[in-house]
């Protein structure tokens, strides 16, 4: 298989930075030579390629093409790990390769993208309770409204050329430390 892709990834138009034996020699050649996508043979020597993968894509996700022999329930199920996007079943042709692989990277790019939008969306939600304890504590201390201890926190954050974020930590900080204020 090893030969079959080093001679017809570069007709694709596709770099083949690195070709392992086995599945730690795969594991080791991800880590040196950084690859955009990773086609792992399921059946290696010292470690399969599912297993392999998953150590690859822990450290950094990539998109995954498995290629394998067997079909059956049991390997399909193995293999249906969160990197794997893509799984073609032996024997593989140009065709394969030629639609499957940007299919499979595109896809990783749109997976990666929404992960990214829903971290943060997290964190989004994790400062904005911050903020609304902050102005509860502005509120309480102050003997204002929402809104004007909203105004105040952010004409704070304003004059002190700091994000709003911030200073609600630090209204948060100082009233833990100095505990009859606030809370």
């Amino acid at each position: 298989m090893r030969a079959y892709f080093e001679e017809i990834l570069p007709h694709l138009g596709y770099d083949l930075v690195a070709a392992a034996a086995n599945g730690k020699q795969m594991v080791d050649c991800c880590d040196r030579f950084d690859p955009d996508l990773v086609i792992a043979d399921i059946k290696m020597p010292d470690m399969d390629g599912i297993e392999a993968v998953t150590k690859v894509c822990r450290r950094r996700p990539l998109p995954v093409i498995l290629i394998s022999a067997y079909h059956d329930a049991e390997t399909v199920a193995r293999a249906e790990s969160d990197f794997v996007l893509a799984y073609l079943v032996k024997p593989i042709k140009q065709a394969d390769l030629q639609t499957t692989i940007p299919i499979a990277m595109r896809r990783f790019s749109e997976l990666r993208a929404l992960n990214d939008e829903a971290a943060n969306l997290r964190q989004a939600l994790r400062d904005r309770k911050i903020i609304e304890r902050a102005k509860g504590i502005v509120m309480k201390l102050d003997g204002v409204g929402e809104q004007d201890a909203f105004r105040t926190m952010q004409k704070i954050a304003s004059s002190r050329n700091k994000r709003l974020i911030e200073v609600a930590e630090a209204i948060i900080a100082t009233t833990q430390v100095v505990p009859d204020r606030g809370t």
